[in-house]
């Protein structure tokens, strides 16, 4: 059959041999048939297909967990190379990963996952693609590999999974490559939305990457089933509100404190609106009264779960030093360094010290008179700025004026027209 090319009677020739190992019980002989039917000279592509999918059926019926794996290794060997059995391949990567996983032998696991690039395989289904990356990408992380962790996860774009599947179900054409359905275990594309950007903050929180775990956050809030649920949304909100608090000044971090600020659920939560409020409104905000208001919620937050702890409180005292530096240098131009201490609640050093940092990080521009102990906020001006700014005030005077002459005239007017009634 092998040598007319007879691609049915093959299969079924194949399948039927591995059938009566596996009802003899006879593992030992099967993977040597497997080995041996996949050497034969001339075999088939369709026969070492149909072989591969059949014995993998049979790898949850193993009687024990080393006669699992040798079967797995043996279907490893013959797929290893073959692109026609490629996805075949990756699935018994990550069923042996997983077995060396519950063993605990985190770093083999990941190394076997990574092997496979998934990315490469047309005919594998986008949910299965995308369930398999972030399958190693959480193994790099289990196994503290950060570094190959943000690699591999840039191989997933998250504009995929905003992607409606409704839409994009089409009649492949002829010649394409026919996608595989997935497996039923592969979660759906929302549900793999989640595990990505909770695999993402355990990344940044490796960094204290403050902003990006927010918007992390914030993607998990913008997920349809968790919005519709107030248990769900509930602490994934008051977990944005703080890294918004805990993340450094910038324009990114400002535009996502005014959308937050205009969230309808944040009313459900009182406390937190007022702390965000506090952040945008131009205000000095003393810390002690914060810290005592805010502390309890912040060790709590502590306990479920997340990564708030001492190194983050040091943070959101920076933040707030951070505000109340930039609101002094809306309101003064010239100030002494004791006076400025003394809005800050610090000591003279403390107060010079976050200012130097904040110059140095171009959060504001600022120079220190140390002899003099004052700090300048404006920036020198030359004679053209200057110039240009007296032009502009001169012109807004002049406006002011006319404006105030027609208001005056059409006074003028009403009155006479009263008077000749």
């Amino acid at each position: 059959m092998r040598l007319a090319g007879d691609v049915a009677g093959t299969r079924k020739a194949v399948t039927d041999i591995l059938q009566l190992c596996f009802e003899a019980r006879a593992w030992k002989t099967l993977s040597d048939q497997i080995v041996v039917l996949s050497k034969r000279r001339g075999q088939l592509k369709q026969a070492v297909t149909a072989m591969v999918q059949q014995a993998m059926q049979f790898i949850d019926k193993t009687p024990d967990i080393e006669t699992r794996i040798e079967l797995i290794k043996t279907l490893n060997s013959v797929s290893a190379g073959k692109i026609y059995v490629e996805i075949e391949r990756a699935r018994l990567i990550k069923k042996l990963a997983k077995i060396k996983e519950e063993q605990g032998l985190i770093a083999e696991a990941a190394d076997l996952m990574q092997e496979i690039a998934v990315e490469t395989f047309g005919a594998m289904a986008k949910t299965e693609k995308i369930a398999f990356i972030l399958e190693q990408v959480r193994l790099c992380l289990d196994r503290q590999d950060y570094v190959r962790a943000q690699i591999l996860s840039r191989k997933i774009s998250p504009r995929v999974f905003d992607v409606d599947p409704s839409k994009e179900k089409k009649k492949p054409k002829e010649g394409d490559n026919v996608v595989e359905e997935a497996p039923a275990d592969i979660p759906s594309l929302l549900e793999l939305k989640r595990i990505y950007y909770e695999l993402m903050i355990r990344y940044y929180s490796h960094n204290n990457d403050y902003l990006e775990i927010c918007r992390c956050y914030k993607a998990i809030y913008e997920i349809p089933s968790v919005k519709e649920n107030p248990a769900d949304w509930t602490p994934i909100l008051r977990k944005i509100c703080w890294y918004l608090v805990l993340a450094p000044h910038d324009p990114m971090q400002s535009s996502l404190l005014n959308s937050t600020l205009e969230d309808k659920n944040l009313s459900e939560i009182p406390s937190f609106k007022h702390l965000l409020k506090q952040l945008v409104t131009m205000e000095v905000i003393q810390w002690n009264t914060l810290w005592e208001t805010y502390k309890n919620d912040f060790e709590n937050e502590n306990i479920s779960g997340s990564s708030l702890g001492e190194k983050a409180a040091e943070d959101l005292k920076q933040r707030i030093i951070e505000h109340n530096i930039l609101v002094v240098s809306k309101y003064y131009a010239r100030i002494t360094l004791k006076r400025l201490a003394e809005l800050l609640c610090l000591s003279v050093q403390e107060a010079e010290k976050h200012l130097s940092d904040m110059v140095v990080s171009k959060a504001l521009i600022a120079k220190i008179d140390r002899p003099m102990g004052i700090v300048c906020f404006q920036t020198e001006k030359d004679s053209n700025d200057i110039l240009n700014s007296w032009a502009a005030n001169l012109e807004k005077l002049l406006d002011l004026v006319e404006k105030s002459c027609h208001q005056i005239h059409k006074e003028t007017m009403v009155h006479k027209a009263a008077l000749k009634v």
